[in-house]
C-alpha cells in the first residue's frame, strides 16, 4: 500500500482536481458519445487529456484524477470500445504521470503529486456482472501504480462496498478512497462505519452542492473514527445549482466562493479537497489560493549577530497616540475601520478624507485602521492612504486620530515586509494591525496574482516585536549604530470568535500573544456568548469587540458569505421585517447600537466598528452606543 498518499493527507488539506467531463465538454462543445467517447480520448486524443490535466496542475492540483471514470466494461461495450478497456486505463495512468513530469520541467515544482485512478458506478451492473465490468480497467490502474484508487460519484452503499471487496481481493491492492454522491447519501454515518470496517481510510461526498457537502460534514464530524483520524474525509463538491437570489435566479459558486469553500473545507478537517462537475481550473486556482493562505506559517527562529535592545515597552508605545495609551492603560478604545480607495475617482476619494475629519473633530473615536486589500481585492495601501489623509487634512505633526495600517503578509516577501515596516516607522505609522490576508481575487476577467505568504501574522507579530522594536532586523543586524535603534510599533492582530475550528484560531491567538501582541481586535460579534472562548486570554492584551453596521437584509446576507463572519437568523430575521431598504438601514444601526451598550457592559476594552461600503451613518451609531 501507498503510504505517502495517506501521509500528505494527514498533514493537511490535499488539492485535487476538478471536473474532467465537463472541463472536456467545454473544450470540445461534444458530449461523450460513440466515436468520441471522453474515456477514449486517453487512446485517440492524448494531448486533449494533457491539456486538461496540464491546466489543474497550472492552476494549483497536487492530485491528478485518471481520465477513467467510464472505463468499465458495461459503459465501453455499447460504444464500440469494449476491447479497449485495459489500454484505456494504462493510457489514463500514463498521460497523468506524464502531465507531471512535463509540469515539474517547465516549472521546477517538485510536489509532491498523486495520480488518483477513477472508477465510477457500473450503472445497473450488480453481482456476478461487477468483476466483469470493473476488472480490466481495475488492472490496469493497478498495474501502472496509481497512488489511490477513486471510487466517486456511488448512489448504492452495497453496490460501493462489492466494488470495495473487489478490490481488496486483489494482491497489494492500492488505497481506497471512496465517495458517494452527495444527494443519494441516505446514511451518512452508515458510509463511514462500513468503510472503517474494512480499513478504507478516505471516505466522502462528491458532485453535490457545497451546502450538501456540510451537511454530510455535520453527520459524521464527531464520530470517533473521525475524530480519531482512523478514516480521513474527502470532499469534491460540484458547482451547485441555480438558486433564487432576489429578483434573479444565479448560483453562488463562482470561483472565489469555492476559494473560500475550500478553506472552510480545510477548517473542517478535510483531508482531500477538490472539485467535480462544473469545477474547472479557475474555481481550482482560487482553491489553491486560499488553501495556501491557510498554511501560511511562522518561520524559524532569528539567529541575532548583534546585542539587541529589551523591546520597546508600553511607556514609549504610549507616545504613539490616544489609542495606544487607552489600550495599554486599560481604557475603553474605539476604532472605525475605513476602506482606502481602489480608483482614481476625485469624489469617492474627498468623500473619504471629509469623514475622516468629521470622525477626528467628533472625538467619538480613538483610531482609524485602514484595510489592506480586504478580500483580496486591490486598494490603495494603507501607508499611501494615511499619506493622502494627512496631506489633505493638514495634520504635518501631530495626529488627532491614531492611524492603523491593517498589513497583510500575502503580497511581500520577508525583506519585502520588513522594508515596508522601516517605511512606516518613518513616516510616523507606529502602529500595525498584522492579518495573514485573503488571498488575491481571481474571478473571471480580474487580473491573475499569485500570494507569497513566507509567514503568516504571528510570525510578523514576532519579527516586529523581538526584532524591530528591540532595535535589530529580521536577519539579526542592528538597525542602526546610533544609541536606541529600536523601532516603537503598538501591535496588533486578529481573532475569529466564531471561527468553524475554534481550537485551531485559539492556538493561533496564543502564538499571537506570546509572539507580543498589544491588542486584538475580532471579526463581527453579534452575540456576548460568542466571545466566552477569549476569558481566558483578557489579562494578556486588549481585545476590541467588532461591530459591523448592517445597511440592507441584501447586505447581510452577502457579508454573511465572508471568511469569518456569522451573521445569526435572528439578524437575519430582524432586517427583513422592513421591506424597505432604509427600514432595515434603521434596523442595522439600532443592532449596532445594542452591540456597542453590551460590549461596554460586559468590560471588554473596546469596539472595533465595521461599516462597510458606506461611512454614512457611523458618527450617529457611535453617539447612540456611547451616549
Amino acid at each position: 500500500m501507498n503510504s505517502l498518499f495517506l501521509d500528505h493527507l494527514r498533514q493537511g488539506a490535499l488539492l485535487a482536481d476538478g471536473a474532467m467531463g465537463s472541463y472536456l465538454f467545454r473544450r470540445t462543445g461534444r458530449l461523450s458519445e460513440r466515436n468520441h467517447v471522453y474515456e477514449a480520448l486517453n487512446l485517440d486524443r492524448p494531448e486533449l487529456v494533457l491539456q486538461v490535466h496540464n491546466a489543474y496542475l497550472r492552476a494549483g492540483a497536487r492530485c491528478l484524477t485518471t481520465n477513467t471514470f467510464a472505463a468499465g466494461l458495461c459503459h465501453l461495450g455499447p460504444l464500440g470500445e469494449g476491447n479497449r478497456c485495459g489500454e484505456i486505463g494504462r493510457a489514463g495512468v500514463r498521460l497523468a504521470r506524464r502531465a507531471v513530469e512535463l509540469f515539474r520541467d517547465t516549472t521546477q515544482d517538485s510536489g509532491p503529486f498523486f495520480v488518483l485512478g477513477s472508477l465510477g458506478p457500473p450503472g445497473e451492473e450488480a453481482g456476478p456482472g461487477l468483476e466483469a465490468h470493473y476488472r480490466p480497467a481495475l488492472d490496469a490502474l493497478c498495474a501502472e501504480g496509481v497512488d489511490a484508487l477513486l471510487l466517486e460519484s456511488f448512489t448504492s452503499l452495497p453496490q460501493l462496498l462489492l466494488v470495495v471487496d473487489l478490490i481488496e481481493s486483489l494482491p497489494a491492492p492500492p488505497p481506497i478512497a471512496l465517495s458517494m454522491l452527495g444527494a443519494d447519501l441516505a446514511d451518512p454515518v452508515a458510509l463511514v462505519a462500513a468503510a472503517a470496517e474494512r480499513g478504507v481510510q478516505v471516505v466522502g461526498v462528491n458532485c453535490c452542492a457545497p451546502w450538501e457537502i456540510n451537511t454530510f460534514l455535520d453527520a459524521v464530524q464527531d464520530l470517533p473514527a473521525i475524530r480519531e483520524s482512523r478514516v480521513l474525509l474527502s470532499a469534491m463538491p460540484n458547482a451547485g445549482g441555480f438558486q433564487r437570489i432576489g429578483h434573479r435566479y444565479m448560483t453562488r459558486v463562482n470561483p472565489e466562493f469555492m476559494g473560500r469553500f475550500a478553506r472552510t473545507l480545510a477548517e473542517r478537517r478535510v483531508a482531500l479537497v477538490g472539485g467535480c462537475c462544473e469545477v474547472h481550473p479557475q474555481h481550482l486556482a482560487e482553491m489553491h489560493n486560499y488553501l495556501h493562505g491557510r498554511r501560511a506559517g511562522s518561520l524559524g527562529a532569528v539567529l541575532v549577530s548583534a546585542p539587541a535592545h529589551p523591546p520597546t515597552g508600553p511607556t514609549e508605545k504610549r507616545e504613539n497616540g490616544p489609542f495606544s495609551r487607552k489600550v495599554l492603560g486599560r481604557e475603553f478604545a474605539v476604532s472605525v475601520e475605513l476602506l482606502p480607495a481602489r480608483g482614481t475617482a476625485p469624489r469617492t476619494l474627498q468623500s473619504k478624507v471629509n469623514f475622516v475629519g468629521e470622525l477626528a473633530a467628533s472625538g467619538l473615536a480613538d483610531a482609524l485602521d485602514l484595510t489592506d486589500g480586504s478580500r483580496g481585492i486591490p486598494l490603495m495601501p494603507p501607508g499611501d492612504f494615511i499619506g493622502v489623509l494627512r496631506e489633505n487634512l493638514g495634520w504635518s505633526m501631530a495626529d488627532p486620530l491614531e492611524l492603523i495600517p491593517h498589513f497583510t503578509t500575502r503580497d511581500l516577501n520577508l525583506m519585502g515586509l520588513q522594508s515596508r515596516l522601516i517605511g512606516y516607522h518613518a513616516r510616523r505609522i507606529h502602529n500595525v494591525l498584522f492579518v495573514t490576508g485573503d488571498p488575491p481575487k481571481m474571478s473571471p476577467g480580474y487580473a491573475r496574482s499569485t500570494a507569497v505568504f513566507d509567514c503568516d501574522s504571528a510570525a510578523m507579530i514576532h519579527y516586529t516585536h523581538s526584532c524591530l522594536n528591540a532595535g535589530v532586523d529580521f536577519g539579526g543586524e542592528p538597525l542602526g549604530r546610533h544609541p536606541d535603534p529600536r523601532t516603537r510599533f503598538t501591535i496588533g492582530s486578529g481573532f475569529e470568535p466564531e471561527a468553524l475550528d475554534l481550537a485551531r484560531e485559539l492556538e493561533k491567538l496564543e502564538r499571537k500573544l506570546g509572539a507580543g501582541a498589544d491588542y486584538i481586535m475580532t471579526q463581527p460579534a453579534f452575540r456576548p456568548e460568542t466571545l466566552r472562548a477569549l476569558e481566558p486570554f483578557r489579562s494578556r492584551a486588549a481585545f476590541l469587540v467588532g461591530v459591523l453596521v448592517l445597511g440592507s437584509l441584501d447586505q447581510a446576507r452577502r457579508l454573511g458569505q465572508v471568511p469569518g463572519v456569522v451573521v445569526p437568523e435572528a439578524v437575519f430575521g430582524r432586517l427583513g421585517a422592513y421591506a424597505m431598504v432604509e427600514d432595515q438601514a434603521a434596523a442595522g444601526a439600532a443592532l449596532a447600537v445594542e452591540q456597542i451598550q453590551w460590549i461596554r457592559r460586559e468590560g471588554w476594552a473596546g469596539l472595533y466598528l465595521m461599516s462597510p461600503g458606506a461611512h454614512h451613518g457611523v458618527l450617529a451609531v457611535l453617539r447612540a452606543g456611547l451616549g
